[in-house]
């Protein structure tokens, strides 16, 4: 990169970054002070971001109703939706936008050059010259709205962020952590909800709001990050051209403020709601919490992660182990907490009880003072440090692009200290220092300074409260009633305009002319060509070996997987449990501590779990295996095949108090996870009622299994040996030589070691002969609504158009589209105010709609029943049609790690997909016009006319549309 022509700026600093094979470069924005960072590199996924510091005054949630308005159109770009349009009609491998206790930042990443510059310019042009000050619309529809359609009532409040924050706030786990933040730093910023607390955000004005932007949304107070493969350069001068020189420097006041270190610990108790259903006993949240330092200190900060797994997260931890013991909660948990400019430790007891307080920190301080005065297990930090430097130098972030992580967690040191900007990408020597730290006390020390001596930490009680949700909801209801009952005539009919107006605004169609301002590409600048598969067909003594030849950086991914095809359907659930346990028992030559610790200090994890994978031809027909999955650098291959040797033939399912450990805590986390993920709960539930395959995987993991596993918990002394005997005939069942495949990612180099351990891992597996039972899975239409304490409703309808005769087409994959960001997008989540809309077509023919975070519930069946005529009626012209092609593209070109090669290919081979089917796919998308998706019509009534019904939502709500439902029942039981 030549300096010399970066005249609008300051270098103030260039760096070798090692770690990651770059080049780092801190500028100054001359004229206003704008903080610059390039990291320069052969990456083709470019990644953008501007990010300013927003520390919120109040739980208003300001700075999350900004970061969702300013997309509602700008100068250049004045649109009600430009973030929606681009969405349709970009490559992008990344674009959104998200609010944290103390920044906001928005981010995107393209691998094409010109899309990349379309993204930047739309996002700088929204925030910094966004419609918020013309359109007062934006803000009532995006942040609150008195909603009043007559004037004798009701009036209700609306909103995305209010009705986005109400789902939040309806999780026990998101309350918890809100309350701990609360308790640690009162009078700082952090002590603010910046997302929004529901009751507080009606207390938001317009003009607070504006006055919000005015002051934080201004190049002096901004973060502007630049990464891969560009010319840096003419990104910069576009930059300061085009929007920073329009500037003066200003002195923004957004310095993020430290908490004053406490006297004493703090000791409070707050409430969470739970529904009329769930029992108060063995519910309540223990959590013991601290300050630890600043993020400034790279050191402190991974040591404590190293902590965080040696005392609290591994399998056996001395922490998790001792609270279990003593009965204090089903599930021990807690993290290093980071990302802000005081990071914090906590450690939490979930389905305790608020009478074994004292007890929960007394048992605490007890094993940290043990822990402290005889050391720690070397085996343990040596797992610690390794397992996080393997994740550190793979960098394997999914679908997410390395680059956006990187400048994610750079902001986590840069927002507060420009001497170190690169900290968190300069991690190797920060990992070898802790390796010579090790022996020398340092760990203890740090134990006895933060977690023992440390005053500036609170002890916080999350009681569940019966009826909470209700009390609070009447309460509203009453204070809105109240209101409208102190409005004159004229108010009533002021609000009843304004809400109509909203609508209008809502309903109108786009300015063809204004759409066409928002940059786009053409269909030519999409490769033809669709990717292809890396399946090599091998043979290992008659097991398959699938082989994915993919260059891992000496990285070997491994996947054992046994073929389920004749397991019985009682069996189902069990499986689950089975995934659950082996890893996490003890062994023949380890106790489960020393297993997890054992594991990660040599390679980079095992795991156990359940692949399911439908047929493309076939609509009814799918493929289920037990897996093992593992990583590890090659030269440990011995290591690894060893320790799953001593899992799968030596694990010690009889040890009951263990084993109701893990069922206790396996119930726990599906508690939480059934609820915040509940558009997936009540979408699988749905398809179950129909499709075998969504029935096998409800059973092992959805609605189904967590009713089988509250029942086990509940009846587990009566049940105890029965539980045994299931996972030991299980495991003499499926864990045999004849079941086992191979999905192996990694280099030719690899390959002989890899097969010369596989035959001998298949001499150790269950010989003997075993009966089995199979049948099919038995599917029934049960439509069924699920009552939480929450304030929001997931609402799901599943159908399948291969039953009722219709193909698939890859048509199909820009309907999906069109409803995200157009018809569901507008009905659901403009007008009805929920957070999120999705929609799903398998080549099985297996689809959905749901709605997620959403106030309503039968105004969402309507919508979904209104998308056939919007289908019929569809229209665009060749360059509406040309956005949503390239917006159907940008999903599946996403750049792929190693290791999503190898599971995609996998995948592809046993769902029968060939490379011919998904380029036929290709095909039809990229030459589809609108009369392809009008044709579509019927096939979405035949989804529909299957009439299969979930929703997972707010008890009253429930209950209100108790007709929609053959059976109504309590999500989690008492």
């Amino acid at each position: 990169m030549d300096l010399s022509k970066v005249t609008a700026y300051k270098v103030i600093k260039e760096k070798k970054l090692t770690d990651i094979r770059s080049t780092g470069y801190l500028l100054r924005h001359i004229k206003t002070g704008a903080r610059v960072m390039l990291i320069e590199n052969d990456d083709e996924n470019k990644v953008f971001n501007i990010a300013f510091r927003t520390p919120p005054k109040n739980s208003t949630g300001v700075a999350h109703i900004l970061e969702h308005s300013v997309l509602c159109g700008s100068r250049e770009f004045p649109l009600k939706d430009p973030f929606v349009e681009l969405v349709k009609g970009s490559l992008n491998t990344f674009l959104n936008a998200m609010t944290y206790p103390d920044k906001t930042c928005y981010p995107v990443a393209s691998c094409n050059d010109q899309d990349f510059q379309n993204l930047m310019h739309v996002y700088l042009d929204a925030v910094f010259y966004p419609n918020i000050y013309e359109k007062e619309e934006i803000f009532r529809q995006e942040g609150w709205n008195y909603h009043l359609e007559k004037p004798e009532g009701p009036l209700t409040y609306n909103g995305v962020v209010y009705n986005e924050m109400k789902g939040a706030f309806s999780s026990p786990d998101d309350v918890l952590e809100r309350e701990i933040m609360n308790s640690l730093f009162p009078d700082i910023t952090y002590g603010c909800e910046s997302g929004g607390a529901p009751e507080n955000i009606p207390d938001l004005s317009y003009e607070e709001f504006l006055d919000f932007h005015r002051t934080y949304y201004h190049p002096s107070n901004s973060y502007i990050y630049l990464y891969g493969n560009m010319d840096m350069t003419e990104k910069l001068d576009f930059i300061d051209r085009h929007y920073l020189s329009a500037f003066d420097s200003l002195d923004v006041d957004s310095e993020i403020r430290e908490q004053k270190t406490f006297d004493a610990m703090q000791d409070l108790t707050k409430e969470y709601p739970v529904a009329e259903s769930e029992s108060e006993e063995d519910n309540a949240y223990l959590s013991y919490n601290v300050v630890v330092g600043t993020a400034m200190d790279s050191l402190t900060a991974i040591a404590f992660e190293v902590l965080d797994y040696a005392l609290l997260s591994a399998p056996g931890a001395p922490l998790k182990k001792a609270l279990l013991d003593a009965g204090i909660g089903k599930d021990i948990y807690g993290a290093y907490e980071d990302g802000i400019r005081q990071p914090y430790f906590d450690i939490i007891a979930k389905g305790a009880n608020a009478d074994k307080k004292e007890e929960f920190v007394s048992i605490i301080r007890d094993v940290l003072q043990k822990v402290a005065e005889t050391g720690i297990d070397r085996k343990a930090l040596d797992a610690g440090i390794n397992s996080m430097e393997f994740r550190y130098r793979e960098a394997d972030f999914s679908s997410y692009p390395k680059g956006l992580i990187y400048g994610l967690d750079i902001l986590g040191n840069w927002l507060y200290d420009d001497e170190h900007p690169f900290a968190q990408v300069e991690l190797i020597p920060v990992f070898e220092k802790l390796k010579s730290l090790k022996n020398t006390g340092y760990f203890e020390e740090l134990i006895r300074k933060y977690l023992l001596d440390n005053p500036h930490g609170s002890v916080l009680t999350l009681m569940p409260s019966r009826g909470l949700a209700a009390r609070k909801a009447k309460a509203l209801e009453e204070k809105l009633a109240a209101y409208l009952g102190e409005c004159t005539e004229e108010e009533r009919q002021e609000m009843v305009k304004r809400t109509s107006a909203l609508e209008a605004y809502q309903e109108a169609e786009e300015d063809p002319e204004a759409a066409k301002c928002i940059p786009m590409l053409k269909r030519e600048d999409i490769r033809k060509s669709a990717d292809k598969f890396y399946n090599e067909e091998l043979d290992v003594d008659g097991s398959l070996f699938l082989y994915h030849e993919v260059s891992t950086n000496g990285i070997a991914y491994l996947d054992l997987m046994f073929d389920l095809k004749n397991l019985a359907p009682d069996k189902v659930p069990y499986l689950g449990l089975l995934k659950s346990v082996l890893g996490y028992v003890d062994t023949a030559h380890y106790t489960y501590g020393e297993l997890s610790n054992e594991i990660n200090a040599e390679t980079g994890g095992i795991a156990c779990g359940v692949e399911v994978f439908d047929r493309a031809d076939s609509v009814d027909e799918y493929r289920a295996f037990f897996g093992v999955k593992g990583k590890v650098m090659y030269p440990k291959m011995d290591v690894i095949f060893r320790m799953i040797r001593e899992i799968l033939n030596t694990s010690d399912v009889t040890d009951t108090r263990r084993l109701h450990e893990i069922i206790s805590r396996v119930k726990s986390r599906a508690q939480s996870s059934l609820v915040s993920a509940g558009h997936s709960t009540a979408v699988l539930r749905a398809a179950s009622y129909a499709s075998p395959m969504a029935a096998f995987q409800d059973g092992m993991a959805g609605i189904a299994y967590y009713q089988f596993i509250e029942k086990l918990d509940r009846e587990f002394d009566d049940r105890k040996e029965e539980i045994i005997e299931n996972l030991k005939s299980l495991m003499v069942e499926i864990l045999r030589p004849e079941n086992l495949c191979i999905s192996y990612t990694g280099e030719r180099e690899s390959l002989d070691s890899v097969q010369k351990q596989i035959r001998e891992l298949k001499k150790t597996l269950h010989q003997e002969v075993t009966e089995s039972s199979s049948s099919e899975m038995i599917c029934q239409k049960k439509n069924e609504g699920f009552m939480t304490s929450g304030q929001v409703q997931y609402v799901a309808q599943a159908g399948n158009f291969r039953k009722k005769g219709y193909d698939y087409t890859g048509a199909l994959n820009i309907l999906k589209v069109a409803l995200s960001y157009d018809y569901l997008w507008i009905n659901i989540r403009v007008k009805g105010g929920a957070y999120g809309c999705m929609s799903g077509f398998k080549y099985s023919g297996e689809s959905f709609f749901v709605s997620y975070r959403d106030p309503h519930l039968k105004r969402t069946f309507d919508v979904f029943a209104g998308i056939p005529d919007y289908v019929r009626g569809f229209q665009a012209d060749e360059r509406e049609m040309t956005k949503y092609i390239i917006g159907t593209i940008s999903g599946k070109d996403v750049p792929k790690t190693p290791q999503m090669k190898g599971s995609i290919s996998k995948a592809a081979w046993f769902c029968g997909l060939t490379e011919e089917m998904v380029q036929k796919e290709r095909d039809e998308i990229l030459n589809a016009q609108a009369e392809d998706i009008q044709a579509l019509a019927p096939l979405i009534e035949a989804i529909l006319s299957d009439e299969e019904i979930c929703v997972v939502g707010s008890e009253p709500e429930v209950q209100k549309e108790k007709e929609l439902f053959m059976n109504i029942s309590p999500l989690i039981n008492g």
